[in-house]
């Protein structure tokens, strides 16, 4: 896996993926930035975000049930001195799907949490990772 970040001005910066893709970062205006995009951190939370929405959707699928949306909503602690780490990051899921078996909804959070995501199992070393869910009939 690759990337590459290049500095634009004053505290903005274009990332490009390995994969040909591209978002802008950008700092708060205390800091030099305008505000034109995501944190840095913000964009680690949306990447444990997405791998584990990611891994819920897919097993779901995989064990047949007939999900039709997801929503991972992460509430995240960050340390009060530098480095900044997260220190407890809690996902809410949201699953929305047809006549959703409860035990295979928990079983894919906790797949997910505890052997598939690797943002979060990451994030895990130095973070209280936390989940739950909501399963609501589509």
């Amino acid at each position: 896996m690759q990337a590459r970040i290049k500095w634009v001005q004053d505290a903005t910066f274009l990332g490009e993926s390995g994969s040909g893709h591209a978002v802008v970062m950008d700092g708060p205006p205390e800091h030099g930035g305008r505000n034109l995009g995501v944190r840095p951190m913000e964009m680690l939370l949306l990447g444990m975000g997405g791998c584990t929405a990611f891994d819920v959707v897919h097993i779901l699928r995989k064990s047949r049930q007939a999900v039709t949306d997801c929503v991972a909503e992460l509430q995240a602690e960050r340390a009060a001195e530098d480095p900044k780490v997260f220190t407890s990051v809690h996902v809410h899921f949201i699953v929305t799907g047809r006549d959703l078996e409860e035990k295979r909804v928990a079983r894919a959070v906790s797949l997910s949490a505890e052997k598939y995501c690797s943002a979060s199992i990451m994030l895990g070393k130095t973070a209280e990772i936390t989940h739950d869910y909501e399963i609501r009939e589509a």
